[in-house]
């Protein structure tokens, strides 16, 4: 029993397996221990859980990489010395949320190694202390401490005190978290040898001679030739000019054949993307927009951006430089989930440190960063925006108001699944009312390494030329 003031207040010791009922409605989880020379350092986290025991997916996971919850009901406040809390407010939790399990980990250590470790459970509102659980603990590197979980429409908390010996990483997959094996870093991945470069003509635009007097009475398709592209390997450098002539055949399609445009590339580096990273699909599909760069865009130059739950700006793709690009930038968004604490090896000049992108989905903030960089770098030609995601999109009123926003700017923004659901407000876009002009397109690749070139650069370009029509119309464009 302890006294604060005028209020007494009644701590509950429990033992391993024991309960006790929770009546405040934010609990603030305190682990502790008694820090000193030797000891590892130790980091608490959370997993929301339905009633499978399971994760709806790697957004429910709450640590140091992924503070807070989408939903904001859970939150890591981050470390002080002998401590590190979160905070659960259970009347925030989802129906479908059975159970918070309030978990741990230490880094280059074991929990055995760790003194004093024990768990606090706070009344958030009133400071009050209710429960104390001291646990003990051996080789393990990962701890589920307790769990606070529902039953009969009430909260509850167990003294859980179950040890892993493989880690946060070995806890988290249980659960249902995907995490990949941790990859080299300290060196960046080969770069593709170039071929002996020819001689070349100097950077220019080949246009066949138009057919006079066509049925179509429309230009004939016009191929550019890129700065640099004669330096690519032979195989890549076939790939682009094949790719080149269908972009340019669909655009004379459309009566556009000699468009130009600026193409900017935002790849979703979300953890649920990182199996679509390994299988080297991002970099299929990146090497498969440069081709839409090269022959659009007049300089042969692409801006690009990743996101999760941060935006980061890459390097600019430069078409002639198209394989050291794809090896160096183009990269999962948590190589490790966990590996905050492991400084970045070997990053070279223009790499973005992934762990600051984190692996949420945040998909406004990197709209918001785009069309910043379109209003402080005008040109006179469109922008084409292709936009890379697997779903899991959440931030639906903000994504609209950024895209409704951006209806009376010069931009086209192109949405490509990559084969996941929980598109949200991306599929409703053509159907929403209230907005001068369409300026959203979407569509979704359930495996787009199998669709055909011709066929992905005609959905890519299908929405694009009534969008120019209705913009210049309205003055949007010039």
């Amino acid at each position: 029993m302890r006294t604060g003031g005028r209020q007494t207040v009644l701590v509950t010791n429990l033992s391993k397996g024991a309960n006790m009922a929770v009546t405040a409605s934010t609990i603030r989880a305190v682990l502790g221990w008694s820090p000193g020379t030797g000891a590892p350092d130790v980091d608490a986290s959370a997993l929301l859980l339905t009633s499978s025991g399971r994760v709806r997916s790697d957004g429910d996971f709450v640590f140091y990489n992924q503070p807070q919850h989408a939903s904001g009901a859970v939150r890591h406040l981050g470390k002080q010395s002998g401590s590190d809390s979160l905070d659960v407010d259970l009347n925030t939790l989802g129906r479908d949320i059975e159970r918070v399990a309030l978990c741990a980990s230490v880094d280059s250590g074991t929990f055995g190694q760790v003194p004093g470790l024990h768990l606090r459970l706070f009344d958030a509102a009133s400071g009050a202390e209710l429960a104390r659980f001291d646990m003990e603990a051996g080789p393990e590197t990962a701890y589920v401490s307790g769990e606070l979980y529902r039953r009969d429409g009430s909260w509850k908390f167990r003294a859980v005190g179950q040890g892993y010996a493989d880690g946060l990483a070995g806890l988290a997959t249980d659960f249902g978290i995907s995490v990949d094996a941790e990859q080299p870093s300290a060196a960046p991945p080969p770069v593709p040898d170039r071929v002996s470069p020819h001689p070349a003509p100097a950077p220019s635009t080949v246009r066949p001679t138009s057919a006079v007097g066509s049925a179509a009475g429309r230009d004939e398709p016009s191929i550019r030739l890129t700065k640099g592209e004669e330096n690519l390997p032979v195989d890549m450098r076939k790939r682009l000019s094949l790719r080149k002539q269908q972009i340019a055949v669909s655009l004379t399609k459309h009566g556009l054949a000699k468009l130009t445009a600026r193409v900017i590339l935002v790849l979703d580096a979300s953890g649920s993307m990182s199996g679509l990273y390994t299988r080297g699909t991002v970099a299929g599909v990146t090497e498969r927009m440069a081709a839409v760069a090269a022959q659009l865009d007049d300089d042969g130059e692409m801006q690009a951006w990743t996101f999760a739950s941060n935006p980061a700006r890459l390097p600019d793709l430069v078409v002639g430089e198209l394989p050291e690009w794809l090896a160096l930038h183009v990269r999962v968004g948590q190589v490790s989930l966990f590996g905050r604490k492991k400084p970045p090896k070997g990053l070279r000049p223009g790499q973005v440190d992934m762990r600051a992108v984190g692996i949420q989905n945040e998909e406004q903030k990197v709209i918001a960063e785009v069309r910043a960089f379109v209003r402080d770098h005008p040109v006179p030609d469109p922008t084409l925006v292709l936009f890379f995601s697997d779903g899991g999109v959440y931030r639906n009123d903000e994504i609209e108001r950024e895209l409704r926003a951006a209806v009376e700017e010069p931009v086209f923004w192109q949405f490509i699944g990559l084969g996941r659901s929980q598109y949200g407000v991306l599929e409703r876009f053509d159907t929403l009312p209230g907005r001068r002009v369409d300026n959203v397109g979407f569509f979704a690749a359930d495996d787009i390494e199998k669709v055909p070139d011709a066929e992905l650069y005609d959905r890519l370009l299908s929405e694009f030329p009534s969008w120019l029509t209705a913009a210049r119309q309205l003055g949007i464009l010039r």
